[in-house]
């Protein structure tokens, strides 16, 4: 049996960013339906899109 244990909250900062309409319009079209909230998927994006940089820069060495 897996022992309980309560997740730990990742600290956090919040920022105040603003976003074209059209890129607000895509995120929540993409998120309808879904129980992912607009910040849980700027928050993916963003590590995928910083793991893409390193890839892309790990690879260029």
């Amino acid at each position: 049996m897996k022992k309980f244990k309560l997740p730990a909250v990742p600290q956090s900062t919040s920022k105040s960013i603003r976003f074209p309409n059209e890129v607000i319009e895509q995120v929540e079209q993409a998120i309808r339906g879904t129980e992912v909230t607009f910040s849980a998927f700027v928050i993916e994006a963003t590590r995928v899109a910083l793991e893409n940089l390193r890839e892309e820069r790990e690879g260029a060495d």
